[in-house]
């Protein structure tokens, strides 16, 4: 042990309070910090999962086709055209989804793709009439893009496969229709009727899913569609889904159709759990702030009442850098135990929070508090409160190292 260390341990005990009133304000602000962020990355994690669970990472939609005008050069009747490019047009929908298909399978970072055909629709049933959307889909293609194999909550996948006009409808039409696993009830699409039995219902959580999708098998949906070729968009699962918008740039590129990353579909609500995230720590930091100015003040009185210690130890020989690190190591020893504090604290609260019980549907579906747990989140707090507390512990120090012996006796020390 360095005798500098010693020296701020015996420091220590001339200011016990003030140092115990910044240290519970460091190991509150630690702790705080990562419930908040766990929290709101928790939610924000659970989120982002059942979106790519039932939307997938990548949309290929319509095409892209390049719009032409023609401009005569030299006047009228000059013998030629210059053809300059104006932009890109969108053709709705995919004409051979299967070669396509093909084609981003041939990408790197492609685990899956799925081919859906997409129409509005009447769903009627003996209770009442509503709006849907029929998705039509290849079963065994479909769940290895989505999590619809575990959203079941009635019924099972088994008969989808083998029934004859089965179909998969979301929990919320279930409810509002009155529907039951084996009723049957009609679709209607431009004046073509056609008659469903309910093979299973699912449940995604996501109220603007489970209120409007009705899936079907890929057959059914073309000839409820009368579509008996093409698709309205391809599903694509990636093995790294943050990889997303550089894969849709580089698909959209080659493929020349358009493609929708996760990110830009979600920019809204990813914006909104962002906001929540800084939001929540720039408010727990501010005990990490009061954490500093409280070791600021505690410094500060120790420099003024010890001013005949530090005139002994400057004449001992301590110099100018040993006396500041002397009052550097004093808020090192009390910012450490608030660390270990600290991160103690808030990965007790974090797991209790995950055990408290929290009802929520709408944008998604969970029964408790969801949390994330990340070394991140303790990083970054601990990186919060050395950069307030040591920075606030600069100044005392510096004006330590200042004190020249001789001005201390004398009575005229600064």
């Amino acid at each position: 042990m360095s005798p500098n260390f010693r020296i701020a341990l015996r420091f220590l005990t001339a200011k016990k309070r003030a140092m115990v009133m910044s240290l519970s304000c460091i190991v509150l602000g630690i702790g705080l910090f990562i419930v908040t962020q766990a929290t709101t990355s928790g939610f924000q994690g659970f989120f982002i999962k059942t979106i790519l669970g039932t939307n997938g990472a990548i949309l290929i939609q319509d095409k892209l086709q390049a719009t032409m005008r023609s401009i005569a050069a030299g006047g009228y009747n000059s013998g030629y055209e210059i053809r300059q490019k104006e932009g890109q047009k969108y053709v709705e929908g995919i004409d051979y989804p299967r070669q396509l298909a093909m084609g981003v399978k041939r990408f790197n970072n492609v685990a899956a793709v799925s081919e859906v055909l997409r129409g509005t629709v009447t769903i009627r049933s003996s209770f009442r009439d509503q709006t849907g959307q029929a998705y039509g889909i290849d079963l065994e293609d479909h769940l290895r893009v989505s999590d619809l194999g575990s959203q079941i909550v009635q019924g099972s996948l088994a008969n989808f496969r083998v029934q004859q006009g089965g179909v998969l409808v979301g929990r919320v039409i279930a409810d509002k229709l009155q529907l039951e696993v084996g009723d049957t009830f009609e679709m209607v699409h431009l004046g073509n009727i056609h008659h469903y039995k309910v093979s299973a219902i699912y449940q995604t959580g996501v109220n603007d899913i489970d209120s409007v999708r009705v899936y079907l098998q890929m057959s059914e949906a073309r000839a409820l569609f009368k579509k008996p070729t093409g698709a309205t968009y391809l599903q694509v699962s990636l093995i790294d889904k943050d990889r997303a918008r550089e894969d849709a740039v580089v698909m959209s590129n080659a493929l020349q159709h358009s493609a929708a990353a996760w990110q830009d579909r979600e920019k809204s609500w990813l914006g909104v759990f962002r906001a929540f995230r800084i939001a929540t720590a720039i408010t727990v930091s501010v005990f990490t702030l009061i954490a500093g100015l409280a070791m600021f003040n505690t410094l500060a009185m120790i420099v003024m009442e010890k001013t005949k210690e530090i005139a002994i130890l400057r004449s001992m020989g301590y110099t100018r850098e040993d006396i500041s690190r002397i009052f550097l190591w004093q808020a090192a020893i009390v910012l450490g135990i608030g660390i270990v504090l600290g991160c103690a604290l808030g990965a007790a609260i974090t797991y209790a929070v995950s055990q408290v019980p929290l009802p929520i549907t709408g944008i998604f579906t969970t029964h408790k508090f969801l949390v994330l747990w990340s070394r991140w989140h303790y990083i970054e707090a601990v990186m919060t409160a050395v950069a307030m507390v040591m920075l606030a512990s600069l100044i005392p120090s510096r004006r330590a190292a200042r004190l020249e012996p001789g001005d201390i006796i004398r009575g005229t020390a600064q």
